[in-house]
């Protein structure tokens, strides 16, 4: 295999966003992925397949010749964590010189947020496997937002009037095409990729009622609350614990930061809620 710039989720939201973005600019690449028949067909991409990120063997041997591996963080699953570590031993034995991490915003090893914690830790691997590395920490999606309220437009959880600031997976993928197309510049930094504004769970609301047409509000819950509304789901607790984290992060204040680096990395300026919905309608069908 030629490509020496390996991305994996090329058949996500997110991924297939960067791998589009490369492909457009005549970049060559490898897109890992589970399942041959659902790359995405782009020109100057080879196909290399592992068929998890618990595959080690597959993983190294799919990152054979790679120098740059844009790692896109695995499912939410009760291994995650394990996951991303096998992916970094696989990374560091295949001679994987850099790795382009999509992390969280804040990433720490006291996160609130069940995941930010992950993150942390996969940021402390990739450290210790010594490679070059750039962490491209995100806030919450934007693109998640209208899936927040119920099918009666009530979005609930225990956020209280805690504010975030939410960004598009577009605004994301264009900051990952600049730091992966830039010869190792920004090798050993941290980015905190935000949103134009911090808004509150109610002032969403608004704007989504504004936007729509039709009434959306906020429901506060509190953590006992939240728990029952979510048990009917049947998701494991673990997963839940991750759901109702992200709300408890975001009434604590550990969300609450605006930055300008997506306008510094790409060269424009994040998107509004607004501007996410006028480009993606479907995100209200």
């Amino acid at each position: 295999m030629a490509a020496t710039l390996a991305i994996t989720g090329s058949t996500g939201e997110l991924g297939a966003r960067v791998a589009r973005r490369l492909a457009a600019r005549g970049v060559e690449q490898r897109l890992i992925v589970r399942d041959a028949g659902r790359a995405p067909e782009l020109e100057g991409a080879e196909v290399a397949v592992a068929s998890s990120y618990r595959a080690e063997d597959e993983m190294r041997a799919a990152l054979e010749g790679a120098r740059t591996l844009y790692f896109v963080s695995g499912r939410e699953e009760a291994d995650r964590l394990e996951q991303h570590r096998t992916v970094v031993r696989a990374a560091k034995a295949a001679g994987v010189e850099r790795i382009g991490y999509v992390s969280c915003m804040r990433a720490a090893e006291d996160h609130t947020f069940t995941l930010g914690r992950q993150h942390w830790a996969t940021e402390q691997a990739i450290r210790d496997a010594g490679m070059a590395f750039t962490f491209l920490r995100s806030s919450l999606y934007m693109d998640f937002v209208p899936f927040f309220a119920g099918e009666d437009r009530v979005i609930r959880g225990p956020a209280g009037q805690g504010r975030y600031p939410p960004v598009t997976r577009d605004d994301l993928a264009d900051c990952a095409v600049a730091v992966l197309t830039s010869g190792g510049a920004h090798d050993g930094r941290t980015y905190e990729l935000t949103g134009p504004e911090l808004l509150t769970l109610g002032e969403i609301a608004e704007r989504m009622s504004t936007y729509t047409g039709q009434e959306y509000r906020y429901e506060d819950e509190t953590i006992e609350e939240a728990w029952a509304s979510r048990r009917p789901s049947g998701a494991p607790d673990w997963e839940l614990e991750g759901w109702i984290s992200s709300y408890v992060a975001i009434a604590d204040g550990s969300f609450d930061v605006l930055t300008d680096d997506v306008e510094r990395l790409s060269g424009h300026r994040p998107q509004t809620l607004e501007e996410c919905l006028d480009a993606h309608p479907d995100l209200l069908a």
